[in-house]
């Protein structure tokens, strides 16, 4: 029986297991939306396109699984580039559809026509533009695969309007290659046993993981190896939860706001292996400076991350959790005593903690952020999912509640997208409706997407937006006064609305936090509301996040408290 594109669509979405499509509709995509209502996903209409995207990307993020998003074409198809480049940044599988006018009229600056596919291949893994639907089913299987085999990453497919009206014949195809894609995912053995050797020569060792860890199910092995061979762990930020933070092993995040303790390891270390992470300048300060005795494991996926910005002595290209599993089975076979070997190390590190830990001063009369994100943390064991915007308070999420799992942080690392946490939180919720999920927010970034509130009302998503509301774009102004003579140019957000009364408006809950005292007993009431709440905690205006890397400098020459 032949079927129409837009059907044909919907049969390879429901091939590949899609629960979820996070969608806004339009002209070009009328026909898939006119036969979704007889398909078994669960469509949630945004209020935003870059919503959407977002909304995906939580999904994806929180599980696992292929976050898909369709959207119209024109603006439609433009107000996901944020989001799409934001995936791509933290290599999360997404799979987003726009919809373009009909085959005929591309080319002709038609209504709501844009190139999509040529403004999207620079922040996407690959993008398609479907010009017969007899290609329909096996552009999409491709889609799915691209987007998530690998290094994850999005990818965009483009729906003519005539093609989607178009029928031919249905077939899925089972199982796909592609000559030119083929991730390697096996380690070589004999890199394998260099990197044990190393380790086992060092008597420094430090492993520092990335988001890589989590994208590949490799948190429990990595756990394993640092605890059987004693070796601390740091993470980048995308990698927080990757290792469980009560341990005595972890040290915490490293880079411009890592902390004392981790950036100290990774400058005294002599083995640094390094699993899943690309060596960002937020993490590596001044290159030149970066792991001076050290020599360097690195474990990734993606060839084109080894090398690329730090010079490795040991490269393995492979799936970080088969090249743990084999790295495990090398080490158990030496005879050392792997605590003896380390203790002084551990020491030391010991040492690095105590004398300078992640500290604050809370005052009588204000509320210091710090103390809001800990008490989050007692309040909920650390078993809530936090999703994050982007500034002082993503750093002081990631500073002052402490991941056990992973996929239980969420943010924007690569990219900085403000705007990003509340509906990646959406998504989160959506995808565990049994947990508890919180944003925290600035009052800057979540003035970016706050019509959400809208979809979270419309869904019964009992998500919580925790605002560290300081009145300023709290970030750049602590630049602003560390390093522009207290230039507060264009930061100062003192004409804020009335977040209480705009939640209210939407049909959510709001509370509002004035004094420290008021922190945990408002907290408790608030995380008990089943419904979309949002917390106002006015917080210390010119609060900073501390430590600080300045740009430029090593990661020894941080600023402290």
């Amino acid at each position: 029986m032949e079927l129409t594109g837009a059907q044909i669509l919907l049969e390879c979405l429901k091939k590949e297991g899609v629960s979820h499509i996070f969608g806004f509709p339009g002209g070009a995509v009328i026909d898939i939306y006119h036969h979704l209502p007889n398909y078994p996903f669960r469509h949630i209409l945004v209020r935003h396109e870059q919503g959407a995207v977002h909304a995906a990307d939580g999904y994806a993020r929180s599980t696992g699984k292929v976050g898909v998003c369709l959207v119209t074409s024109g603006p439609g198809a433009t107000n996901t580039v944020t989001g799409i480049a934001t995936a791509y940044m933290d290599s999360v599988p997404l799979v987003v559809f726009t919809g373009q006018v009909p085959t005929a009229l591309i080319g002709n600056d038609a209504f709501q026509e844009v190139d999509i596919v040529g403004i999207t291949r620079p922040c996407t893994k690959h993008n398609f533009l479907v010009k017969d639907v007899k290609d329909l089913a096996f552009i999409v299987k491709k889609a799915f695969y691209i987007a998530s085999t690998g290094r994850p990453g999005p990818v965009v497919v483009d729906l003519p309007k005539d093609v989607m009206q178009a029928k031919t014949a249905f077939s899925y195809p089972e199982k796909i290659s592609l000559r030119s894609y083929n991730p390697h995912y096996e380690p070589n053995k004999k890199q394998i046993k260099k990197a044990a050797r190393l380790i086992a020569k060092g008597s420094r060792p430090l492993i520092y993981g990335g988001g890589g860890i989590i994208s590949s199910g490799a948190h429990d092995i990595l756990t394993l190896l640092a605890r059987k061979f004693k070796i601390p762990v740091t993470t980048t930020l995308m990698g927080l939860g990757a290792f469980p933070a009560p341990d005595e092993l972890w040290l915490g995040m490293l880079g411009m706001h890592g902390t004392y303790a981790a950036n100290m390891a990774v400058n005294n270390s002599d083995v640094l292996i390094s699993v899943g992470a690309r060596f960002d300048d937020r993490v590596t300060g001044k290159v030149s400076t970066f792991a001076p005795r050290a020599k360097i494991i690195h474990i990734d996926i993606d060839p084109t991350s080894i090398r690329k910005n730090v010079q490795v002595d040991i490269p393995i290209v492979a799936d970080c959790k088969l090249a743990l599993e084999a790295l495990l089975q090398e080490l158990e076979e030496m005879d050392i005593n792997w605590e003896q070997e380390h203790r002084d190390w551990l020491d030391k590190i010991t040492e690095w903690k105590e004398s300078h830990p992640l500290r604050y001063e809370q005052s009588e009369t204000k509320v210091k952020p710090q103390f809001v994100v800990e008490t989050l943390y007692e309040l909920t064991q650390g078993e809530a999912i936090i999703t994050t915007e982007v500034g002082q308070n993503q750093m002081w999420a990631a500073q002052f509640y402490h991941y056990k799992y992973p996929r239980s942080f969420i943010s924007s690392g690569g990219l900085g997208t403000m705007g990003y946490g509340f509906p990646a939180a959406i998504g989160a919720q959506l995808a565990h409706p049994e947990r508890l999920v919180v944003d925290i927010a600035g009052d800057g970034s979540i003035q970016m997407n706050i019509q959400e509130l809208a979809t979270a009302v419309s869904y019964d998503l009992p998500v919580k937006i925790l605002i560290l509301n300081n009145g300023y774009l709290g970030m750049v102004r602590q630049w602003q006064e560390l390093f522009y003579d207290k230039n507060y140019c264009a930061t100062c957000l003192h004409k804020n609305p009335d977040f209480v009364a705009l939640a209210k408006a939407y049909g959510a809950e709001g509370f509002r936090i004035i004094k420290p005292q008021e922190v945990r007993p408002v907290l408790e009431e608030a995380l008990k509301i089943k419904k979309p709440t949002v917390i106002d905690v006015w917080v210390e205006p010119e609060e900073n996040v501390y430590p600080m890397v300045p740009a430029g400098a090593s990661l020894t020459e941080m600023l402290l408290v």
